[in-house]
């Protein structure tokens, strides 16, 4: 017998519990929650208790509270809207405000999934994750990568 076999039959117990291990590694490692994930969604949620903000949770990992539900057409990934709105990191630093005219589809996941819960004349308090916001690479200088992003968002136009 050769040395390498003897010493693999003399070691087959550890190799079985190393492979195990590493299975159990690579499964939990890439499915479920990860500890940036739940500690995004932990900023998220202690920024709406910080702010008052009464929020429902979407499937989708996005936080709103429906302020005004607006009485007009309510937005499509193929429409047009005009937003007022102001963004911040759950920091509190503001990144951006203002009023913009834009097709929904050419906007962040995070806001497709919630302008269209409100109506025209409606407004929305959104706490978007990072994966539906602007992932790792962030934007610019004001919003660094794996950032959760809050908006406030009220819809004036659907077009």
């Amino acid at each position: 017998m050769s040395k390498i076999y003897s010493k693999m039959i003399k070691n087959t117990p550890f190799l079985t519990i190393l492979a195990s291990f590493l299975t159990i590694s690579i499964f939990f490692g890439t499915t479920g929650c990860s500890k940036s994930g739940a500690n995004e969604k932990d900023q998220m949620v202690a920024f709406a208790k910080a702010n008052n903000i009464t929020y429902t949770e979407d499937p989708s990992g996005i936080l709103y509270q429906i302020i005004t539900p607006g009485t007009g057409t309510k937005p499509t990934i193929s429409n047009t809207i005009t937003v007022t709105y102001v963004g911040q990191l759950m920091n509190g630093n503001q990144f951006d405000a203002g009023t913009i005219t834009y097709p929904l589809s050419s906007l962040i996941l995070g806001w497709q999934k919630a302008v269209p819960l409100i109506g025209v004349g409606g407004e929305i308090k959104v706490l978007i994750p990072s994966s539906l916001g602007y992932g790792s690479a962030g934007a610019g200088s004001s919003i660094p990568g794996n950032s959760p992003l809050y908006f406030d968002i009220k819809l004036s136009a659907v077009k």
